[in-house]
């Protein structure tokens, strides 16, 4: 099947999924909303919860060790091992895959002039997705390769897509509980749900964008940055800096079927596979799409290859 029309039948699939989740979301906060009415003499019993709850705003925490309940999830040395390995792929063999050739999509390049998006000082790349997306599992790996370039993941977790939705059980981590420093850019992160169904279809909220994330998700998860309005709010979304943006898997989650992570991280490293053709091809444009943020700083991150890719988004 050509790309076109295998990117139309994910686009389509998103579409459903995308319905469902809005859907499921309205009923829910109204719900919600009719739960707030009728506890007014409980709030302040409430209250003292909140309290606790609102240190982790936008934050999913787990009970058991990271990956100790997906499937096939690597976990204890394991884990660490493999963390290691997709933090640390060698900036040469990412060289030598370069573009990723056809089976990577680039960046787009966002319209206008619109303020450079920053947090702290920093360029900021905000990531909107959800843990049940199989293209947001695709995208996650390339977006650990690129950002371990300039600075450090803490809390990263093992992850599998939907079992229910295309490519099912894709292997990938989620950034629910994940922090990023650097002293280069800024990573925020927003996972919009779990890879829980709800009994009313779509999937169970895990974290909610700021009003701020949530206006830049409709504007440049729009046309023309897809294809058509049907196709508003696609995950994944990624903001580099409200200069550059990704909307959709950048290559196919078909590429990680049936591998283990330990697979994965390994194959990172063979620039002829398919995985590092994937993954890492995505990752240099994303790279390179940060080093025109950071005027190509790190040079370790910013080689002449990535520099070589700047000038084509």
């Amino acid at each position: 099947m050509g790309k076109a029309s295998r990117n139309k039948q994910e686009f389509g699939g998103r579409r459903e999924k995308i319905a469902a989740q809005r859907a499921a979301a309205k009923r829910a906060e109204q719900r919600r909303n009719g739960l707030l009415i009728a506890g007014g003499a409980i709030i302040v019993v409430i209250a003292v919860v909140v309290t606790f709850i609102v240190v982790k705003t936008n934050k999913h925490t787990t009970t058991a060790s990271p990956g100790a309940t997906i499937s096939g999830a690597p976990t204890g040395a394991n884990l660490t091992s493999t963390l290691a390995t997709v933090t640390s792929v060698p900036t040469a063999k990412t060289d030598a895959v370069g573009t990723g050739g056809s089976a990577v999509t680039k960046p787009q390049t966002i319209t206008g002039n619109a303020a450079t998006l920053t947090s702290g000082g920093k360029p900021e790349m905000l990531y909107i997705g959800a843990e049940y997306c199989p293209y947001c599992a695709a995208e996650r790996w390339a977006m650990i390769v690129a950002l371990s370039r300039f600075g450090t993941f803490s809390g990263i977790a093992p992850m599998r897509s939907s079992s229910s939705d295309v490519y099912a059980s894709t292997p990938t981590w989620t950034f629910a509980n994940a922090t990023f420093t650097s002293k280069y850019v800024s990573f925020s992160p927003v996972e919009m749900y779990t890879d829980t169904p709800t009994s009313a279809g779509g999937y169970t909220t895990l974290e909610t964008p700021t009003s701020a994330q949530l206006a830049l998700f409709k504007q440049y998860d729009a046309p023309p940055y897809v294809s058509s309005s049907a196709d508003d709010e696609s995950y994944p979304f990624v903001d580099f800096g409200n200069k550059y943006v990704i909307v959709g898997s950048s290559y196919s989650p078909q590429v990680l079927d049936g591998l283990s992570w330990t697979t994965i991280a390994s194959d990172l490293t063979n620039s002829s596979s398919d995985v590092a053709q994937g993954v890492d091809g995505t990752a240099n444009y994303m790279t390179a799409a940060l080093c025109k943020l950071t005027n190509n700083l790190p040079a370790s991150a910013c080689t002449s290859t990535i520099q070589g890719l700047e000038s084509s988004i």
